[in-house]
């Protein structure tokens, strides 16, 4: 048996709202609506199974302490990147480097982290 990833969900409170900042971060739009509990984010046109989706699931616990997994982007220019990020709602939450890797760590509306990082 084989199996590939489909897509990447993230916790929220509500999702229709963080599908706001999330299809203007990706150029993603929302593929499919399920009653604004669920929702299924992607590339313009793609269907499912065509590319790697971002989920945004309803959820009634608030979000606490650091995310056990993260969204990572590259990205060649990455202070103009995180400068529009930031200008979408995210907030900028620390640099780090080691030989040859430089990110940034953002968080999105509702505090959930994701990395942009760049060759360095």
């Amino acid at each position: 048996m084989t199996i590939g990833i489909a897509g990447v969900t993230i916790d929220c409170a509500d999702p229709r709202t963080l599908a706001g900042f999330w299809t203007k971060a990706l150029g993603f739009e929302v593929a499919q609506d399920f009653d604004g509990e669920f929702l299924f984010l992607g590339p313009p046109g793609a269907r499912q199974g065509e590319a790697v989706f971002i989920g945004l699931q309803r959820v009634p616990e608030e979000r606490a302490g650091k995310n056990r997994v993260h969204l990572d982007f590259h990205t060649e220019d990455r202070a103009a990147e995180v400068a529009r990020l930031v200008g979408l709602g995210a907030t900028d939450a620390g640099e780090h480097e080691v030989p040859g890797l430089a990110w940034t760590v953002l968080r999105d509306p509702e505090g959930n982290e994701f990395c942009v990082g760049a060759n360095a």
